[in-house]
């Protein structure tokens, strides 16, 4: 087998919760009193557009939110979105197992920059991880080639040489068509495992 020189990982759904998914846009409409249907609705016209860098967040929320009066403030609403919950385990799992076993780890997410900003810095994950491919970076989102194949050149790693984990099975099956090895993250047992099996154990 060849050996493991780098962990390629997405953060939303692997060491944070979701920056701004399904359930986070749900809790924010039951906060702020907005109709679900409409945010989702606005939200999907213009959200690829915001994760690959091509908007700022204020533009974003322009039109998914304060299109109209609200009775709360943008800095609230921000606040709100940048609250993150962390997967200590998760976090915990790949500080180690770059220690122990001296894989380069790399961030490859897709999502948009003042997200990202905050949520690198509120986590720490910037102390433990070499480099950050993310959509907003690079203007490229998953499930696009192009993010995997500008991860692979700056790492300086061969397909076979990368474990990919997400926790969204297409993306994974994606990377697996490039050549990478690919764990779909259910739960911390089950990720570690599959590590274990691909040589990468505490």
């Amino acid at each position: 087998m060849q050996p493991v020189k780098a962990l390629f990982l997405d953060i939303g759904g692997v060491m944070l919760e979701n920056g701004w998914g399904r359930e986070k846009r749900k809790r924010a409409a039951d906060l702020f009193g907005l109709d679900i249907d409409v945010l989702n609705d606005r939200h999907h016209l213009t959200f690829d557009t915001y994760e690959e860098g091509k908007l700022s967040l204020d533009t974003y929320l322009d039109r998914v939110v304060f299109y109209e009066k609200r009775s709360f403030s943008r800095h609230d609403f921000k606040e709100f979105m940048f609250r993150t919950k962390p997967y200590p385990e998760m976090i915990g799992l790949f500080r180690e197992l770059k220690k122990k076993c001296g894989v380069k780890v790399v961030a490859v997410s897709n999502e948009g920059r003042e997200l990202t900003e905050r949520r690198l810095m509120d986590h720490g994950l910037g102390e433990f991880m070499d480099f950050f491919i993310v959509s907003c970076f690079v203007h490229f989102r998953k499930p696009d080639e192009d993010i995997y194949h500008i991860a692979l050149d700056t790492a300086q790693v061969r397909p076979e040489s990368v474990v990919y984990i997400d926790d969204r099975a297409l993306y994974v099956e994606v990377a697996r068509g490039l050549g990478v090895k690919g764990i779909h993250h259910v739960d911390y047992a089950a990720t570690a495992r599959a590590l274990s099996e691909f040589g990468l154990s505490l």
